[in-house]
């Protein structure tokens, strides 16, 4: 009898639930992913051949400069960004004085100040037949040469300048790990006797740990992968040496071996870090705890406050954009009427056209991993993110290798098929220049849709299903308008962030293709900066979108 209970409950048990299958544009995640990672397969592989000449003499020769140089900038980049970013978002976020409201958003105006222009800007001020140095001979009566200056075109210059448009990176994510650390700590720490600068140095920092890495990482890719900054101060890094291999050299062996070196560059840093973390957690042990409660500051903690949260808005946005906008107004560039448009118009088509692409694909990968989740999918997304991690350059050399071999593979056939020379379809053409800004910030457009995406409920979704949607309905018109926001903001980053890249737009761009970015480079090489400032203050206005975007999201009940 027993028997025949079960065969009868095995009889009428439910079948088990078949798996949806994915229909044929979520598996569109894995070939994206294929194309953002061709670049960097293009990169090693070139990079794998056997050294020639060009790259043995500059192994025997620069090789040891540009990692000494690459070395030093991010030790330096990576002290001053860290310490103002960190000490501004500590201070902003546990102490009361007047100006703070206005304070900790201005602290993110320097990101919309591209570090090449900081530069141009500074040694046009600082430099020997500059305004600063002009008005001290005339006010002292010394020459030159009876005083001393620190030269601005050094080293040590170009790190100030990279520091002081990347420290916003470790101030947003110190100023959010902050504001999230558990005050009974923080109380602790001062029962015990501990002021403010003790307990941040011995509970608050250590515990921000891993924001703080996080934030110096971004910030040292970028120092890692900047060229007008280091080019303009004289400063030769592995960025330099790749341009002047590609260029200079005509080696796109060279080149390729040593984007390769610089990549190691990128992965040791980022490898150290992670080890030197260890196994050690640094969350709190509870999310029970009252609000954090600022200090009120007075006299001349708050004068210090000031001062320490201000300079960094001053030489960071303040003298760069106010030195722009005077040489705009009484000099400016005289070919606007003519050249400027065409410029300007090269820019923004291609910043739009990226921007759009990039939150097309973005919203493709995210809604894929959301609605099919797998493994494999989740894999292809974060290997879609690795471009943010290579330079402009190495993307730019991995862009130009595969479309030049396809060029060339492809015009030998036709040559000896049908007697037809097909020349160059992709090299040096928008498109490359289009893929090749892809696949440097849909990591950026990628990150922001997922955000938006994480915080939409599931339930939305079923609802719209028990209602007779389809999955593509549910989504167009239920999930779509609720991420719109999220989209807006991906496509503002990739735009803003396409319109300042130098590195790549100098190697992939086709011939006699400028943009805003080129223009600023060529005329500040030639000390033109005074022709130049048109060109920046549009670059600098369109930056400013991301930072009032960040301003509104980043603001915090007290």
């Amino acid at each position: 009898m027993a028997r025949n209970v079960t065969l009868d409950a095995a009889t009428v048990a439910p079948p088990a639930p078949q798996r949806r299958r994915a229909p044929a544009w979520a598996w569109g995640s894995l070939l994206i992913a294929a194309a953002i990672t061709a670049p960097l397969v293009a990169v090693i592989l070139t990079a794998a051949t056997v050294p020639g000449a060009s790259f043995v003499h500059i192994a025997t020769t620069t090789l040891p400069e540009m990692l000494r140089n690459s070395a030093l900038l991010a030790l330096l980049v990576a002290l001053m960004a860290g310490s103002a970013g960190a000490i501004s978002a500590w201070i902003v976020s546990t102490c009361e004085f007047r100006g703070r409201r206005m304070l900790e958003v201005a602290l993110l105006l320097p990101m919309a100040m591209p570090a090449y222009l900081c530069g141009y800007v500074y040694t046009w001020l600082f430099d020997v037949a500059g305004p600063a140095q002009e008005a001290f001979r005339s006010l002292t009566g010394l020459r030159y040469g009876q005083y001393w200056v620190p030269e601005i075109r050094s080293l040590p210059g170009a790190a100030l300048m990279l520091a002081m448009v990347l420290y916003p990176y470790v101030y947003l994510l110190c100023r959010a790990a902050f504001l999230q650390q558990s005050v009974c700590l923080l109380e602790a720490s001062r029962t015990l006797g501990h002021g403010l600068p003790r307990t941040f140095l011995h509970v608050a920092l250590p515990l921000a740990r891993p924001a703080l890495a996080a934030g110096i990482a971004l910030a040292l890719m970028e120092t890692l992968a900047d060229f007008g900054t280091v080019q303009h101060f004289g400063v030769r890094t592995f960025t330099t040496g790749i341009y002047e291999a590609w260029f200079g050299m005509d080696d796109r062996g060279a080149a390729a071996q040593l984007s390769v070196a610089l990549l190691g560059c990128v992965f040791l840093l980022l490898g150290i870090e992670r080890i030197s973390r260890g196994g050690r957690r640094f969350h709190p042990t509870t999310t029970r705890h009252p609000p954090l409660r600022p200090v009120p500051l007075r006299g001349w903690k708050e004068a210090a406050a000031i001062v320490a949260c201000g300079m960094p808005v001053l030489l960071g946005f303040g003298v760069p954009a106010g030195a722009l906008a005077w040489l705009a107004a009484t000099t400016g560039d005289p070919l606007a009427a003519e050249r400027f448009l065409p410029f300007a118009i090269n820019s923004l088509t291609l910043s739009g056209v990226t921007a759009a692409i990039a939150v097309l694909l973005a919203a493709a990968m995210a809604w894929a991993a959301r609605m099919h989740p797998s493994p494999l999918r989740r894999a292809a997304n974060r290997v879609a993110a690795l471009g943010y991690a290579l330079p402009g350059s190495v993307i730019a050399v991995g862009t130009l290798v595969p479309f030049g071999l396809f060029d060339n593979a492809l015009d030998a056939w036709m040559r000896a098929r049908f007697g037809v020379s097909t020349g160059l379809l992709l090299s040096g053409t928008m498109a490359a220049l289009v893929f090749a800004y892809l696949v440097r910030f849909l990591a950026v457009a990628l990150s922001a849709v997922e955000s938006g995406l994480a915080r939409l409920k599931p339930s939305f979704f079923a609802a719209a299903r028990v209602l007779g949607r389809t999955p593509g309905q549910a989504v167009r018109e239920v999930e779509l308008p609720l991420a719109r926001g999220a989209l807006i903001t991906a496509a503002v980053l990739v735009f803003v962030d396409t319109m300042k890249e130098l590195p790549a737009t100098l190697i992939v761009r086709p011939f006699d293709f400028d943009t805003l970015a080129v223009r600023i480079y060529n005329l500040a090489s030639d000390e033109r900066l005074a022709e130049a400032s048109t060109a920046s203050l549009l670059i600098v206005l369109v930056g400013l979108l991301p930072v009032i975007a960040l301003t509104r999201a980043m603001r915090a009940p007290d």
